[in-house]
């Protein structure tokens, strides 16, 4: 069996491990990454949010990316019974980014992962953990590749950024109860024939069926479009027959899309995931450190799923470098507290979509300006800034400006 030695192992080549294995690479620390997967490959995860592009620009990825000329995102569009609530990035509290991009993740992510290569880090695509053994000082790592042949990597330190794979968590047995209630998704992408002409048709939007219930549109510059939905469980089940069939029963609850993708023929049968939400016992431990979606997933209403995943990938690629240096570092305060604050603000962001609390916010006719700045900055994934009351007292500012909300239309009727 072959046999490798390496100061850091990333197991995972999408955005995550990518800023991971990019960061660390920069650093001069040698690092080496393994993917199941052949690049590229379908992936949900095609609106971003701003904050995600401080980090691939911290990681040395933005120039890559930028030149690919993907559809630029410079806000949302919310939309139920004909009315609509938009987000301008632009206009939010605070410094960051204004604008970021809607991008198909199989092309996105193999650009990713073609500047790895670039830069000089190994890339073994086609190759499955099959099996990790964590000792005192290094860990050591089976993994097997596409022609069947097996290899073993020693490592100081593993990075798992497998996704929904989720190599580290299951081995360990570290998978726990989801913070957010079980929503399941069905999606796939059109070629959207009928797109509209100018901002119309280029602005990602989400519909509202019902309280709990989404539908998605989301437009790239190649002329494909994402579509899906999101929902509970039980109303996910409702709608029988084959994915497709699913789908397009669907569909015909969209008062807004129905026609527009109405006989248009999906690019491939569709996806349904039930139960999307993911959570961890522990984000790290001795020679391991779990990030994006292999450590949490809340939801994709606000598209916070890559924003974490780099975020979490690049604080864990600078707390590493920083041990494999003799330097001190308090994993449980420098990460762990670190990523809950943030998923905790989202978490509750997300809570209230479903709630409904938010959505009053979002389609009040007499929005405050500044509220919706404020919130519109955690939409973009500055979910840190605590100068920003919408993130400093997060767990009670929603349900009470919608509670002011409910009085004042009381009072108007």
């Amino acid at each position: 069996m072959k046999k490798e030695i390496v100061d850091v192992l990333v197991i995972g080549a999408g955005p995550s491990g990518s800023v991971s294995a990019a960061y660390l690479q920069k650093n001069n620390i040698n690092v080496k990454v393994v993917e199941k997967c052949k690049f590229p490959r379908y992936q949900v995860g095609e609106s971003l949010i701003p904050r995600c592009m401080d980090n691939f620009e911290e990681a040395g990825l933005l120039d890559c990316l930028t030149k690919q000329g993907y559809q630029k995102k410079y806000g949302a569009r919310f939309i139920k019974d004909g009315a609509h609530g938009t987000f301008d990035f632009s206009k939010k509290h605070g410094e960051g980014w204004d604008w970021t991009w809607q991008v198909p993740r199989d092309h996105f992510d193999k650009t990713l992962t073609d500047e790895l290569t670039a830069q000089g880090v190994p890339i073994a695509f086609e190759t499955e953990v099959k099996d990790v053994k964590f000792h005192d000082e290094y860990s050591v790592t089976r993994v097997q590749h596409a022609d069947g042949t097996e290899t073993e990597i020693t490592a100081k330190y593993i990075i798992d950024s497998s996704g929904f794979g989720r190599v580290i968590a299951r081995q360990l047995g570290l998978e726990a109860t989801p913070k957010i209630a079980e929503h399941g998704s069905i999606f796939t992408q059109v070629k959207d024939v009928n797109r509209p002409e100018g901002s119309e048709g280029t602005l990602i939007t989400f519909e509202i069926i019902e309280t709990e219930v989404w539908f998605w549109y989301i437009p790239f510059s190649n002329g494909n479009t994402s579509i899906g939905f999101v929902g509970p469980m039980e109303w996910m089940n409702k709608f029988k027959g084959s994915n497709s069939d699913v789908l397009s029963q669907m569909m015909e609850t969209s008062i807004y899309y129905k026609e527009q993708f109405k006989d248009v023929p999906y690019l491939f049968e569709p996806y349904k995931v039930a139960n999307i939400a993911k959570n961890v016992t522990k984000l790290y431990g001795k020679g391991f450190v779990l990030t994006g979606n292999s450590a949490e997933f809340l939801d994709p209403v606000f598209s916070s799923g890559v924003s974490f995943a780099t975020e979490s990938g690049l604080k864990a690629a600078k707390l590493v470098i920083k041990e494999l240096n003799n330097e001190a570092v308090d994993w449980e305060e420098d990460f762990v507290t670190y990523m809950k604050k943030g998923v905790d603000v989202f978490s509750t962001y997300v809570k209230e979509w479903y709630s409904g609390n938010l959505q009053k916010i979002i389609f009040h006719k007499n929005s405050n300006e500044v509220i919706k700045a404020q919130i519109c900055a955690v939409l973009a994934g500055y979910v840190w800034d605590e100068t920003n009351p919408f993130v400093k007292k997060h767990s009670r500012l929603i349900r009470n400006v919608a509670k002011l909300i409910e009085m004042e239309e009381k009072m108007t009727d």
